[in-house]
């Protein structure tokens, strides 16, 4: 064999391994697109699986998603978050009142006033 020479040139093992390159390129290129696909199809399942109330706006973004891929992070947000108990927790916060008074700080009040 000489340095320029090309192993399995023109032999039945070239073409077996052509055979077996194309196989392997056409394995992958699937299973990339089955990936692809689980992974957008993400926020219809937890819509489903939670029994979400936006379950046809969830569906729309995530189609619409396949072309402007902004709206399906949308779409991922609207099924992954509980918008009633995260308006909920807002309206709790807001209301929230001030936390009561230490013990330092009525202590220092009375030193004050004893004063």
């Amino acid at each position: 064999m000489s340095l320029f020479s090309m192993p399995f040139v023109d032999t039945g093992v070239d073409t077996a391994l052509h055979g077996v390159a194309a196989v392997v390129m056409v394995a992958t290129v699937a299973a990339a697109a089955f990936g692809f696909w689980k992974i957008h199809e993400l926020p219809i399942n937890k819509a489903h699986k939670e029994q979400h109330h936006q379950i046809g706006l969830i569906t729309a973004l995530t189609w619409i998603g396949f072309i402007w891929h902004w709206v399906w992070v949308i779409a991922v947000i609207v099924a992954f978050v509980d918008g009633e108990k995260a308006l909920r927790r807002i309206r709790d916060v807001w209301r929230e009142q001030e936390p009561q008074a230490t013990t330092n700080d009525s202590a220092v009040k009375e030193e004050q006033t004893n004063a």
